[in-house]
């Protein structure tokens, strides 16, 4: 079989969950505060995967108006019982102190397109849950526990059955695994395989000590023993290998009887090991020994390459897009929060216009539609018609992490003579409140009306803002090379341990006089571009 590079979902998909209905294979990522919820891709050969859906598209789905950065959507799990999808999340409400706000839920399907059901709440006592469906047809529900009085707070695998015509838990409730001293154990999946029930767990955090474990037992209540080798898959003791923070991981077996393990997994560049890209989701090729355990091939250190039955389409990965919003946004893009786009754009003949909301920083309605960086190296381009009255109001192009991570080139205007200008907004790390600096002491002047092109080059760690008049056949560089490896988890404002999601690149516009001012845009180009900084070029 032909060699495919790891990962096979890049940039911002984590947490996967995957599943195989006949020939056809699904994963479902996290997408966390960005809206719709949860990402669900399809492949016929595990190499190639196309976005087909994001299912929760309805506020009473999903609504994360005021959710926090990294809260919002975690860890789905999508699961078929031979009739139906099943799509298991987390809505995180708060994830700060002890008492965090968790809610799970579980929305079913006929087909991967839907319809899908209004959701229906099935506990909040942690966050990862899953679903299992026995052999014998009773449906069993496992999640993290959390219990916000004994720290770490992360208190074990729960198991609990589900009943799924009452739409509620029922029976007795039991703690079945508490993991390994690697602490924070979470992601939990059931399997059957040969009389033994299979249980793989996350654990070590998200980060750099993240790890897959599995353990089994004869009785799915327990007592569940551990793996010869405890952790099937990490990159802990590889600390250099071009795949770390490996773990959550998901299992699939081929109509062939071929095992696979999907997985998150992230390429940190530099010399701060920074998470670019964000966390990723990769495939390893797994076995079964003769001992009945799951050992991943050439483990448990990931590998940047594994045979699959497919071959990668190379051109479409480093392929131009241009997107014109004649016909609606195009499905790389996202927004934040809201169930209610149309409170925030507009898409026709006339491209597209977003409606000005609040300041970029907010957790409520921000007018921002962008797609995720999937490339280390990338050029980012658009035309913006806008005529701001005064500061209060600016709109652009944003490189974007989150509300304390992001790059802004925006028209706008003098706050004392109404003139329009240009002016970069940048928030940092070195700022963990949000605050807003200014880089540069004098703003560019712009005429009173006429578009002007928008455009910023990544180049590995270095970005670059440029802007020209509608005339104007060249860009001109402005504001000096910022350091792009600042929009990543590492430098989320809880580091990678609680920064959980990518950069992104896109669109904004806010009003904080609170008249909806809009701004339009032509179109939007995301251009991959091959540099000596791309590692891990798919070529």
């Amino acid at each position: 079989m032909p060699q495919v590079l790891n990962p096979i979902l890049p940039g911002f998909n984590p947490d996967p969950s995957i599943v195989r209905v006949g020939d056809n294979y699904y994963i479902a990522t996290s997408t966390f505060e960005w809206y719709p919820g949860v990402q669900i891709h399809h492949s016929k050969d595990l190499a190639n995967w196309e976005l087909v859906t994001r299912p929760l598209t309805r506020k009473s789905q999903l609504d994360m108006r005021g959710n926090p950065d990294s809260g919002g959507v975690w860890a789905p799990c999508l699961t078929h019982d031979g009739e139906c999808f099943w799509l298991v999340y987390t809505d995180c409400k708060r994830k700060e102190g002890t008492l965090w706000d968790l809610k799970n839920y579980i929305v079913t399907a006929p087909s991967i397109e839907g319809p899908w059901s209004d959701p229906v709440h099935v506990n909040s006592s942690g966050i990862d849950p899953s679903l299992f469906h026995d052999t014998d047809g009773r449906k069993w529900f496992v999640n993290q526990l959390r219990d916000h009085r004994y720290p770490p707070h992360f208190c074990g695998i729960v198991l609990q059955e589900y009943d799924p015509v009452a739409g509620r838990l029922i029976g007795p409730y039991k703690n079945i695994f508490n993991g390994t001293s690697r602490g924070i154990t979470e992601g939990p999946h059931i399997y059957k395989r040969k009389g033994w029930y299979y249980l793989l767990t996350a654990e070590g955090g998200t980060e750099y000590s993240h790890a897959c474990t599995l353990a089994r037992s004869r009785s799915i209540w327990g007592p569940y023993d551990l793996h010869p080798e405890k952790y099937i898959l990490t990159a802990t003791e590889r600390p250099f290998a071009p795949l770390q923070r490996a773990g959550h991981g998901d299992l699939v077996e081929t109509p062939e009887g071929k095992t696979y393990l999907v997985h998150l997994t992230s390429r940190p560049t530099g010399q701060l090991r920074r998470s670019v890209l964000g966390r990723e989701t990769a495939i390893q090729e797994a076995h079964w020994r003769d001992d009945d355990w799951l050992y991943v091939k050439d483990g448990p250190v990931p590998s940047l390459h594994v045979e699959l039955p497919g071959v990668q389409d190379e051109k479409k990965y480093w392929a131009e897009r241009r997107y014109t919003f004649e016909n609606g946004a195009h499905d790389d893009f996202q927004w934040l929060r809201t169930p209610e786009p149309e409170r925030i754009f507009s898409t026709g003949p006339e491209g597209l216009t977003l409606i000005g909301r609040d300041g970029i920083g907010s957790w409520f309605e921000q007018a921002l539609l962008a797609r995720r960086q999937t490339h280390f190296s990338y050029d980012a381009e658009t035309t913006i018609d806008f005529a701001p009255e005064n500061h209060r109001e600016f709109a652009g192009l944003v490189a974007y992490y989150n509300r304390y991570n992001f790059f802004y080139l925006t028209v706008t205007s003098d706050a004392d003579y109404g003139k329009r200008q240009l002016l970069i907004m940048t928030s940092q790390q070195s700022h963990p409140a949000g605050t807003l600096t200014f880089p540069f002491d004098a703003p560019v002047s712009l005429p009173d009306t006429g578009k002007i092109r928008l455009a910023l080059t990544v180049r590995g760690n270095q970005l670059q803002f440029y802007y020209a008049l509608e005339e104007d056949k060249d860009l001109t560089k402005i504001g000096p090379v910022y350091d792009a490896s600042q929009l990543s988890d590492e430098c989320g404002i809880r580091g990678a341990a609680g920064s959980f999601t990518g950069a992104f690149v896109g669109l904004a516009c806010s009003d904080l006089n609170g008249w909806g001012k809009p701004a339009r845009f032509d179109y939007f180009v995301y251009r991959p571009v091959h540099d000596k900084t791309d590692r891990y070029q798919i070529a």
